[in-house]
C-alpha cells in the first residue's frame, strides 16, 4: 500500500501529464523550454486557489 499523501501521488511527473496549461507550458513556450532544459529558475505565480499554480515545480 502507498502511504503518500494522494495530491502527492497524482502530481504530474512530466510536462506531458499536465492537462489545460497549454497557453503556459505549450510546446515552444518560455517555460516549456526552461523545464524541458533542465534550467533551474524561480517564479512567483499569482492567481486564485485552484488555479493550478502548485503543478509548477523545478
Amino acid at each position: 500500500m502507498n502511504n503518500k499523501p494522494l495530491a502527492e501521488r497524482m502530481r504530474p511527473q512530466r510536462l506531458e501529464e499536465v492537462v489545460g496549461q497549454a497557453h503556459v507550458l505549450g510546446e515552444g513556450k518560455l517555460l516549456h523550454e526552461l523545464v524541458r532544459a533542465g534550467k533551474p529558475f524561480s517564479l512567483i505565480l499569482w492567481g486564485p486557489p485552484g488555479s493550478g499554480k502548485p503543478l509548477l515545480r523545478a
